[in-house]
């Protein structure tokens, strides 16, 4: 339960939006709510997958980064064009940890940036013939990749560049996958639509490629994981345990996913899905065409990852069932001994947390295995699906938050003062001035994996290592220093 009653949550969401106008007053109060566990629709108490107000500093992003950055960019033996100027390409590289196994430039390329940096003289007369060239030298250089995607950035949208036609073209001349996606960043109203986007490009061009080889020796118990991006080694993690308790991964996409994975997946008798918001999409499609059952699943914590394990198990027949009690079994000495060593280091510590995909709701779990209370969450991109999915993780009153500004999160932290919080990387350094313990939640600040019993005991070790830093006794926001502290260290400088 949050310390905080509902008539105090509701004050404190008045008082932060009184500098707002008037119009922007009454579009952001629809944002922000005390949680009430008793809806069954977050659609009754908050508002979400709207569009940003301009001029109040969102921290989204846009769809070209949900395709590109998210879904598409960790398949590791693809080569993903950004078709546009150099700039998208070069910061959506390289920035979320997606671990592979691969020798980087000959068989895998996920953290190389491959552009058809746009001129001005491209603007003008047109990119059609430029991306073609380009596809050839790629070829060229990179024989061994196995398919290439074409991810669009915003001005493909304003000056029509026909990436369809060289994508066909293309895939005829070299015999290879080569997927155009529609991913400019304009569209839509954060990354959330660059998801379905690339879910939609994955349908189109690349699931239906199988369908009729027969030479794939299925099993009643393949599955695939869906929605993990490997993150610091996460699904790699994950893939321990259902390998252990009997189940075949047949494919896990996208961080450390290939093409040929993907194209499987069809096969398989059960989509497991991690991060619900990327690829709910692509999951029902499946289920839809191929009969498939996908669910949810939470490998974040020793409660809910234990949880999960056994929802999935009961999807099979009673061996896996009795194999996932003795997986279960055989690590809950080792989740205990984290519990036990850092839950005294961490009870009652409290945290407030802002991130995208599936984290604002996913983690609640782990943090309370430590004892820890989560006070406040919010999406980033999430839709009213993924808030209704939240509102029983959280206590009564608790403080949520959608696109949260940049303002408005500093005012909930000084107001609600918690331990810890766990956010992106736009947001780290603003906190840290405020002598705030902060983890970056989005690729585990150079940490990681989280998931599974292993990753929960660095997890445990990262929290407990950021938050009892005896660093943040010494620290003070520069706005608090008074002038004559000011004074003595630029003396010592």
């Amino acid at each position: 339960m949050s310390e905080m009653s509902r008539e105090e949550v509701e004050a404190l969401i008045s008082e932060v939006l009184e500098v707002y106008p008037e119009k922007a007053k009454k579009n952001r109060e629809k944002h922000l709510s005390p949680n009430d566990t008793s809806l069954e629709q977050s659609k009754k108490c908050i508002t979400s997958n709207k569009k940003s107000l301009p001029g109040l500093m969102t921290i989204r992003g846009c769809a070209y980064a949900g395709s590109k950055g998210v879904v598409w960019g960790p398949v590791k033996d693809m080569i993903h064009i950004s078709h546009g100027p150099v700039g998208c390409g070069q910061y959506s590289r390289a920035g979320r940890r997606n671990y592979y196994i691969g020798t980087t430039g000959i068989n895998a390329f996920v953290t190389m940036n491959f552009t058809s940096d746009f001129q001005e003289k491209d603007i003008v007369f047109g990119g059609d013939k430029k991306l073609a060239k380009l596809i050839d030298e790629i070829e060229t250089l990179f024989p061994l990749n196995k398919g290439i995607t074409i991810q669009s950035e915003c001005p493909i949208g304003l000056i029509g560049d026909d990436i369809e036609a060289v994508a066909k073209s293309k895939q005829k001349e070299h015999g290879k996958t080569v997927v155009p996606v529609r991913c400019e960043g304009f569209r839509g109203v954060s990354q959330s639509l660059g998801h379905h986007i690339a879910n939609d490009s994955v349908r189109d061009w690349v699931l239906g490629a199988r369908d009729e080889d027969n030479s794939f020796e299925q099993t009643d118990y393949d599955v695939a994981i869906i929605g993990d991006y490997n993150i610091g080694g996460d699904a790699w993690s994950s893939r321990i345990l259902l390998e252990e308790m009997g189940l075949r991964v047949v494919a896990q996409w996208s961080g450390d996913g290939t093409l040929s994975e993907m194209e499987l997946t069809p096969k398989v008798k059960l989509n497991l899905v991690h991060c619900y918001r990327s690829m709910n999409y692509i999951s029902r499609h499946m289920e839809e065409k191929y009969g498939i059952p996908w669910m949810e699943y939470n490998f974040f914590g020793p409660t809910k990852t234990a949880e999960s394990l056994r929802k999935i198990a009961a999807q099979f027949d009673e061996s896996i069932q009795a194999k996932c009690e003795e997986v279960l079994a055989k690590y809950q000495p080792e989740w205990q001994s984290v519990i036990d060593k850092f839950r005294p280091r961490l009870e009652g510590k409290r945290v407030m947390l802002y991130v995208g995909g599936l984290r604002p709701r996913h983690v609640i779990g782990a943090y309370e295995d430590l004892g820890m209370e989560v006070v406040g969450t919010g999406y980033e991109f999430g839709h009213n699906d993924d808030y209704d999915r939240t509102l029983q993780e959280m206590g009564n009153a608790t403080l949520l938050y959608d696109d949260v500004t940049g303002y408005e999160f500093e005012e909930f932290v000084k107001k609600v003062k918690p331990d810890l919080i766990g956010s992106g990387i736009k947001e780290k350094y603003i906190f840290q001035k405020m002598g705030i313990p902060f983890r970056q939640m989005h690729s585990w600040d150079y940490s990681g994996p989280y998931h599974g019993f292993d990753g929960f005991a660095i997890f445990a070790r990262d929290m407990d290592m950021t938050l009892n830093n005896p660093c943040w006794h010494k620290l003070a926001a520069p706005w608090k220093k008074s002038d004559t502290t000011t004074e003595e260290l630029a003396a010592t400088a």
